[in-house]
């Protein structure tokens, strides 16, 4: 297999990278503690799989001021800012005192979340040289999965100091990355605020973006994703290995920690695949690895087993992820599209807010099989759809529609 063609990465790029470490690193800490935090209170599964979902929601409705921040101030002040929000409100929810304060104390976070996301992809999408886009996603990913990775491992140790000590961990984290990308950024003209005028020429509406149906057939992708690996795997999961297997969080810390193990494994090789074989072989490969693992997760009898299913998941993730970001980049070839950008960021978060709910609903009512089924067969549609597109990469030379 070729080898894409090792283009010279900006500095952007590289710090995005750190930053993204340095969250992850954090948010790879609290993630088991969430659900299980909130079953402190004594509530339902459904209802602490939903604290997942407020933040995802808070997300989902807070994107289009994100883009009218990061088109306002620049991605460096929306980064900071964003992650500064998201740090205060994670210092707080280690003081919860009951399941409402921890509800609306993550909502919070949600919005600060928005803010450094979109920022984070616009720049990565508007530094991309078109030739090593797979490999910026890739990067980029691995940042966050290298975070993810060692986050859970973290993880079991700092849960063995009470529910709370990884919201304070994460505080911390949050600071160091806000830190490192204000400081690498403060002289970067691509971050800085946007000049108004001509350059608004050059931007992709939202409006010819849907009428590409690589950008429709993301969406749908991303939506999936957002569903399964952002909420469903970091909200039912750690239930399952709770009520199912008799774990506590420093188990569920294991069993996400296999995910990101088979993550790490492919996501270097993924990013380079995706610049020669092409996103389209990338995506489907990935996406059916998705559908297999969550339709059998369920049916794992030990936490060991559970681990070897996740793991095999992760990689399916990482053969699938760095191809979504590659093709938004594709679609937006370098071009300001800040409602683009808000929109993709927008369907991963619905996915979120969805997931964990519905799902938390089917385990109440239905079971563990039910829950991971339907997220299964979701994803299976998103695999199938890509089939029967031309790969993104047919975009690069001009995605602006005609006519």
């Amino acid at each position: 297999m070729a080898s894409a063609p090792r283009t010279r990465l900006p500095f952007e790029v590289w710090a995005l990278v750190a930053g993204g470490f340095t969250v992850a690193l954090g948010y790879g800490v609290v993630a088991p503690a969430i659900p299980q935090f909130a079953l402190e209170f004594g509530v339902s599964s459904f209802a602490a799989s939903a604290i997942v979902s407020a933040f995802a929601l808070m997300r989902l409705l807070s994107a289009p001021l994100a883009g009218w921040v990061v088109g306002r101030f620049g991605e460096r002040m929306s980064y900071t800012a964003g992650i500064l929000i998201v740090a205060a409100s994670t210092g707080a929810a280690a003081l919860a005192q009951d399941y409402t304060q921890f509800v609306i104390l993550r909502g919070i976070g949600g919005i600060g979340s928005t803010m450094f996301t979109v920022a984070a992809t616009a720049l990565l999408i508007k530094v991309s040289p078109p030739a090593a886009r797979g490999r910026v996603a890739s990067l980029n990913a691995a940042g966050f999965l290298l975070g993810g990775l060692l986050g859970p491992v973290f993880g079991g140790i700092v849960a063995g100091f009470g529910l709370r000590a990884p919201f304070v961990f994460y505080f911390v984290t949050l600071l160091a990355a806000a830190t490192v990308v204000a400081i690498a950024l403060r002289n970067s003209p691509s971050a800085a605020s946007p000049v108004r005028g001509a350059e608004a020429e050059s931007e992709l509406t939202l409006r010819e973006a849907l009428r590409v149906p690589q950008y429709r057939a993301l969406l749908l992708s991303v939506f999936a994703f957002g569903w399964s690996s952002f909420g469903v795997r970091v909200s039912v999961i750690p239930i399952l290995v709770a009520v199912a297997h008799g774990g506590d969080a420093a188990a569920a810390a294991w069993v996400l920690a296999a995910y990101a193990a088979g993550n790490a494994v492919l996501i270097f090789p993924s990013g380079r695949w995706n610049d020669t074989v092409g996103r389209k072989p990338m995506l489907v490969i990935g996406l059916a690895v998705l559908t297999i693992t969550y339709a059998a997760l369920p049916a794992s009898p030990t936490i060991l087993i559970a681990a070897a299913v996740m793991l095999l998941a992760g990689a399916g993730s990482a053969l699938a992820n760095p191809g979504q970001q590659a093709v938004l980049a594709d679609v937006l070839a370098q071009r300001r599209g800040g409602n683009v950008v808000a929109a993709y960021s927008m369907t991963s978060d619905l996915g979120g807010v969805l997931g964990p709910l519905i799902a938390g609903a089917l385990v109440d009512v239905a079971g563990f099989g039910w829950a991971f089924g339907v997220t299964a067969g979701l994803i299976a549609i998103a695999a199938m759809t890509w089939l029967a597109l031309p790969d993104s990469r047919t975009l690069q030379e001009d995605t602006r529609p005609k006519g």
